[in-house]
């Protein structure tokens, strides 16, 4: 980088003293939290994140150095919100993903449901697929979610993220595409289930296992070298003895 593109040493001081001042926001924001999932904690910790990788930049690109924090971040990251202080409307929006487990158990309930409202079942609930749209049209996603075992079905990964906006959309506005008119900017809280978070608790207690069988190893290692030096030391000891005596007289 040439020395015009540098930033500024002032600049470097004031994205310093906005991390700080990030840093005292989150604190009040944890001290103040109304449960695990207080959307102002979140938000603060997204505003110190933002705050300490703008100042690690800047730091570089001034002085060649770097920080000793570990910015969160990646493709799945939500930038800082910036939606309204105050919104009057909000969106949430839910993705689920299942894999049909035990088919037959999910068409034995299509098929259920079919004869408790028209006595008879019909081809629809013969399918998978069908038997989804039965399923689906009978019961709240969530409850489907509660009881997904019972259905057949198995859980992948979920998400639910939070929108804020200052006006609700227009009836009808976004129903083509649901999803293409989400700023990322307005989202106020993001929840995400995975496999991976539970391989990565996984992967951990793996470590602090093979972490105490080293340990174990050596505590045999040293048990075992303190017996030998005992050992040793009998033969030693045995030998001075034998030092210690007068020498046969071959002439007897």
């Amino acid at each position: 980088m040439s020395d015009a593109a540098q930033p500024t040493a002032a600049e470097v001081r004031a994205a310093a003293e906005a991390v700080k001042t990030a840093l005292d926001r989150h604190l009040a924001a944890v001290e103040r939290r109304s449960g695990d999932d207080d959307p102002a904690v979140y938000e603060a910790f997204n505003q110190l994140a933002a705050a300490a990788e703008a100042y690690d930049e800047l730091l570089y690109d001034r002085y060649d150095e770097v920080t000793p924090f570990e910015i969160p971040g990646g493709d799945g990251a939500l930038p800082p919100y910036t939606g309204p202080e105050e919104p009057n409307a909000l969106s949430v929006l839910i993705r689920r993903d299942y894999t049909v487990a035990q088919p037959k158990r999910l068409l034995a309930h299509a098929q259920r449901i079919e004869a408790a409202d028209e006595g008879e079942p019909t081809q629809a609930s013969s399918t998978v697929h069908g038997a989804l749209g039965i399923l689906f049209g009978e019961f709240e996603p969530d409850e489907i979610a509660s009881r997904h075992k019972e259905f057949g079905l198995e859980e992948g990964d979920s998400t639910l993220w939070v929108t804020a906006s200052d006006d609700p959309p227009e009836p009808g506005e976004w129903l083509e595409a649901p999803f293409e008119q989400v700023d990322p900017e307005q989202v106020v809280c993001r929840f995400d289930v995975s496999a991976v978070f539970d391989e990565d608790e996984d992967d951990l207690d793996e470590d602090e296992d093979e972490d105490e069988d080293e340990g174990e190893d050596d505590e045999d290692e040293e048990e075992e070298e303190e017996e030998e030096e005992d050992a040793s030391g009998v033969g030693d000891a045995a030998l001075d003895e034998d030092e210690d005596l007068d020498p046969l007289d071959t002439d007897r």
